[in-house]
């Protein structure tokens, strides 16, 4: 049996419960910090100048303006911490078939692709 999945969404942060990894690209938020707690699994963080790994009860904070993606392993159950803008590019990334649109949309969300 599949507990549920958590989140919760406020004025000035949500929580989700996640699987998956993040986008494959190295990315900025210029604006908005983000922050992942591991619940299972491992996920792997890469910055500009270096990569680390984090599993079970480890947190990792991104603040503002510091470049980042993540990849995670296949069994990684995390909660990720994110701003209401980083929710709305989330969700329009999502609801973007088409990949070339996305530097426009990071753009849209005071964000920006790096690769």
């Amino acid at each position: 049996m599949t507990s549920p999945r958590f989140s919760a969404s406020g004025l000035s942060f949500a929580i989700h419960e996640w699987r998956g990894s993040g986008p494959a690209a190295l990315h900025v938020h210029h604006s908005d910090d983000e922050a992942w707690h591991v619940l299972e699994g491992e996920l792997t963080f890469r910055y500009s100048d270096r990569t680390e790994t984090s599993g079970p009860g480890t947190t990792v904070f991104v603040p503002a303006g510091v470049a980042h993606t993540y990849t995670t392993s296949h069994d990684a159950r995390y909660l990720i911490i994110l701003t209401p803008r980083l929710s709305s590019l989330i969700a329009a990334l999502q609801a973007e078939r088409d990949s070339s649109r996305w530097p426009e949309i990071y753009r849209s969300f005071n964000s920006e692709l790096l690769e």
